[in-house]
């Protein structure tokens, strides 16, 4: 007999317990009884945060700590970035979607919905002058804006957010140097945001935490602008198949086996 009990998860969802066997199946993305998951390129940020949490939820709760969720993001990110000094696109592309990912399972363990804090944000305009495109350089602002949000501009889907991304800082603005060291800068914001936390766990530090993962999510759209890549056409690719690794859900990698697992 199949029992479903809700989870409480960003948005919604639900276990399936049949027997020994537990998987998550969310109406936003292909879950079976079977173990199949998959993401597809028109589908929103919060169904990949809900697929990431399908197929790695169980394994990240059991094996890796909120620090280790950190080293690894923190690990694929610089790797980008050396696609970045190496001029590979493709390790750049690899390296940014599983470091995108990290980032999610990040966000689940602390509850925090994705899609939300990046609109919150970032509403169709830059998050500090207010501008869309961003003025930052030409105003010289010095303190972030005030401005309401237009909710029915809201993007939606992934791909929808990348180019929204594209108009509020467009790549032909900066090099792809430029749009990488953003990107370590803000990987290291958000370490700072969750260590702070995790001493003091004090409300607006929390909140830091949320708006240092929007920031991150930024930059990595920032970064796969400027390299021109489909951030959700690619995260189709990788994740047709439940794990981009062991093809299970939930996936049955082990800590050994990520920690190796060359890109």
């Amino acid at each position: 007999m199949i029992q479903a009990r809700e989870k409480p998860f960003v948005g919604f969802s639900f276990t399936y317990q049949n027997g020994d066997k537990s998987i998550f199946a969310v109406s936003a993305y292909t879950a079976t009884l079977w173990g199949m998951a998959s993401f597809k390129r028109n589908q929103t940020i919060d169904d990949f945060q809900r697929f990431i949490a399908a197929v790695y939820a169980l394994p990240d709760d059991r094996l890796y700590s909120v620090w280790d969720l950190l080293t690894q993001e923190q690990r694929f990110s610089m790797r980008a970035l050396k696609g970045v000094r190496k001029g590979s696109t493709e390790k750049i592309r690899d390296n940014l979607l599983i470091a995108l990912s990290w980032l999610m399972a990040i966000a689940n363990r602390f509850h925090i919905d994705v899609e939300d804090e990046v609109w919150l944000r970032f509403p169709m305009r830059c998050s500090y002058c207010g501008k869309l495109p961003c003025a930052c350089k030409a105003i010289k602002a010095m303190k972030r804006a005030r401005f309401k949000r237009d909710d029915k501009l809201r993007p939606h889907s992934l791909g929808a957010f990348q180019k929204m991304f594209n108009s509020i800082y467009p790549a032909e603005g900066r090099m792809l140097a430029d749009a990488g060291v953003h990107l370590a800068e803000e990987v290291g914001e958000v370490s700072e945001a969750i260590h702070n936390f995790l001493g003091q766990h004090l409300e607006n530090q929390f909140g830091e935490i949320k708006s240092e993962i929007a920031d991150l999510v930024s930059c990595i759209f920032g970064v796969a602008n400027s390299a021109g890549i489909d951030i959700a056409k690619e995260l189709e690719k990788m994740y047709g198949n439940n794990c981009h690794v062991c093809h299970k859900a939930p996936c049955a990698c082990k800590f050994s086996q990520v920690s190796k697992l060359k890109t």
